[in-house]
């Protein structure tokens, strides 16, 4: 039986993919083992968001060759679409799938095996969609519904990377969940590059997959990893709202700054006080006394070009003022081929990082106060398989994170309780 170990760096999207290899692989009678033993295969799905994951993507493959010089290495995840030549050049990388031939991963390896024929093993071009959905926990799934993006970013490789927005079909996604639900999981997270753009490429609408969802048998809670503001409809909103869904209080929202100049610079597609009108609905939608607080990520960069110590102050108040739950802070990266990369105004390294430690302590801030205002409230916790020194985590619909003993007889279940 022939060994296979994977190795995934990035964003939830990759998770999904490189699950949906694993099930092809196990399958096919591949044995998966952890990638420091010595494998038959190894496959490293990569990322490219910054300079530092395409570092961290080199090295690993690097490694794995080391572990076994004689496997086979394949590559595949945005990096391998960006950095094609580098990975190329890399000593042991035996094949490279971009982002046109992700559906062809399972199959062209199995034939470098010999252990299947030969046959139609490329892609035909980038916009080609890849569904994918992650497996192996007992209560969560990732379901990868949308790929791509379409808004060209100024600083973003995105696009060039996974192509333009695509969609698989919500009966597609329908079928999915209920194979996710058969595995006794309980909860999908929705995924996608820019997931509210769903629909895009099949005249179907993000609000009528959300409808879809709601009425798969077994999945007890569903959430929306991330979300562009202007596609987060008051029609979307108001349907959560109406109580009638298993759709949670829980939002993740990118910002990038809080400056307007910057995000008018960084070609985004709405003003701060879009965004904070945004927030502000959805708390009256949703809040109310005696209710959970609606929990609320957004994601920060620091340090883009032309992000002088004013503006930085500007979007370091705009985002306490907003009091979100959480902030997913990085350095901007400056990408080679992006209009961002020839700005004016480069951030040095070392400010950069002071910024980043500021806001990093404004979110932990944040963070306790979110969870005191929820203390005395009941909420369903789904409780985890991980058994951490006797201690099991779960999360309540808006993202609290409590802890408990460990019972084998909890995991995979709904808990009332109180914060």
């Amino acid at each position: 039986m022939s060994k296979i170990a994977f190795l995934t760096l990035g964003c939830k999207l990759n998770y999904a993919e490189t699950s949906t290899y694993e099930r092809g692989f196990v399958k096919a009678g591949l044995e998966v083992v952890p990638w420091r033993e010595k494998a038959d295969v190894y496959l490293i799905n990569t990322c490219s968001v910054t300079a530092m994951a395409d570092t961290k993507s080199r090295n690993l493959i690097r490694k794995c060759h080391r572990v076994n010089p004689e496997a086979l290495v394949i590559v595949t995840g945005c990096s391998a679409q960006l950095r094609e030549k580098e990975i190329t050049a890399i000593e042991g990388v035996t094949r490279i799938f971009g982002a046109s031939e992700k559906g062809s991963v399972v199959g062209a390896t199995l034939e470098l095996l010999g252990l299947q024929q030969s046959g139609s093993t490329c892609g035909s071009e980038i916009n080609d969609m890849f569904g994918a959905y992650s497996s192996g926990e007992r209560t969560r799934s990732f379901l990868k519904v949308q790929d791509g993006c379409n808004n060209y970013c100024n600083y973003c490789t995105v696009p060039y990377a996974r192509g333009e927005s695509r969609n698989i079909p919500i009966a597609e996604c329908v079928k999915y969940a209920n194979e996710i639900a058969a595995e006794g999981i309980r909860e999908i997270v929705l995924t996608g590059v820019n997931t509210g753009d769903f629909g895009r490429s099949t005249g179907e609408s993000f609000l009528d997959l959300l409808k879809a969802l709601n009425e798969v048998p077994g999945i007890e809670r569903f959430r929306i990893s991330s979300i562009e503001p202007n596609l987060l409809t008051d029609d979307i909103i108001n349907w959560i709202a109406s109580g009638k869904t298993k759709f949670q209080p829980h939002f993740h929202i990118p910002l990038q700054s809080g400056s307007d100049s910057l995000l008018k610079a960084m070609g985004r597609h709405y003003d701060t006080q879009f965004f904070a009108e945004k927030i502000r609905s959805i708390r009256e939608a949703l809040e109310s006394p005696g209710k959970a607080r609606v929990f609320f990520g957004i994601d920060l960069m620091a340090g883009l070009p032309g992000e002088s110590e004013e503006l930085f102050r500007e979007s370091y108040e705009f985002v306490e003022k907003l009091h979100p739950a959480f902030i997913h802070v990085f350095p901007y990266s400056r990408r080679p081929g992006t209009p961002a990369a020839e700005m004016p105004g480069q951030v040095p390294e070392a400010v950069k990082a002071e910024r980043v430690a500021k806001l990093e302590e404004l979110c932990e801030r944040l963070h306790d106060e979110f969870v005191s205002a929820n203390k005395g409230l009941t909420e369903r916790v789904l409780w985890e398989s991980t058994n951490r020194k006797g201690m099991m985590e779960g999360y309540t619909g808006n993202y609290i994170r409590l802890t408990r003993p460990f019972d084998s007889d909890k995991v995979g279940n709904l808990e009332d309780i109180i914060i």
